[in-house]
């Protein structure tokens, strides 16, 4: 899983040296591509099923579209947030990563949004070293993003990743009484794809006509950062990073 993880890592670096004002998501896309062609990857996403199948490598959304966007001839302006989700399937084993980038310069409320989003990330890394359950995990998550002023997308959870790229347990961001019922042992040998969603306002979202980009019900941005992490008798380690 590590080789996997390694080219999602390269194709997230190739998007970070792409992203800027006039470049069009599916510009961003065809990158991920030819990293994952480079070096004999298989996009995971291209083809998933759904009232339509998911027709690119990448889910690109911008702004206040929180996740699953689809890319087009739509171009980056100034001030804008874009995150990036991809995975690929090499050797028979898949990798996932997300990352939110900013375009050119962001108003405060967006940087504020960013750091939150990678904090509660890093936090969660550092949890999976430190609890026993996953609940005690999401639990550090959710006063992370609640802290900071921000709002965590229930809708939408993190995944176990394998063989295929969404496997058991699913990997909430916050915790619930249905969490603790269902709550899972951290034990070595588990993979993880952690993936915070941050809206700056309402945690409330909608599904658009497309059936695939889901957008904050108020308007306003959100953010998306998530490694493919493997739990290891010796910490954890991160697939998804050079």
């Amino acid at each position: 899983m590590r080789e996997a993880g390694l080219v999602v890592a390269r194709a997230h670096r190739a998007v970070g040296k792409i992203v800027s004002p006039g470049v069009s998501t599916r510009q961003i896309d065809d990158a991920v591509e030819r990293v994952f062609a480079k070096h004999n990857a298989t996009p995971l996403f291209k083809g998933v099923p759904g009232v339509v199948p998911f027709p690119a490598a990448t889910c690109i959304s911008v702004n206040d579209e929180v996740v699953h966007g689809i890319p087009s001839d739509r171009r980056l302006e100034e001030g804008d947030l874009v995150s990036v989700d991809t995975g690929c399937r090499l050797d028979g084993w898949c990798g996932d990563a997300a990352w939110t980038y900013a375009v050119g310069r962001v108003d405060e409320e967006k940087q504020k949004l960013m750091a939150a989003g990678q904090s509660t990330l890093t936090t969660a890394i550092d949890e999976l070293q430190r609890q026993q359950t996953w609940a005690g995990v999401a639990e550090v998550m959710e006063s992370t993003v609640k802290d900071a002023g921000f709002s965590v997308v229930e809708e939408l959870v993190g995944h176990g990743i394998g063989r295929e790229m969404h496997e058991d347990p699913q990997v909430p961001n916050f915790v619930t009484p249905e969490l603790e019922e269902y709550d899972f042992e951290l034990v070595p040998g588990m993979v993880l794809a952690v993936e915070p969603m941050l809206n700056a306002g309402t945690a409330d979202v909608c599904l658009m006509d497309d059936h695939w980009t889901i957008v904050t019900a108020d308007g306003r941005p959100s953010v998306h950062y998530e490694h493919t992490l493997a739990i290891t008798a010796e910490g954890v380690r991160i697939l998804t990073a050079l």
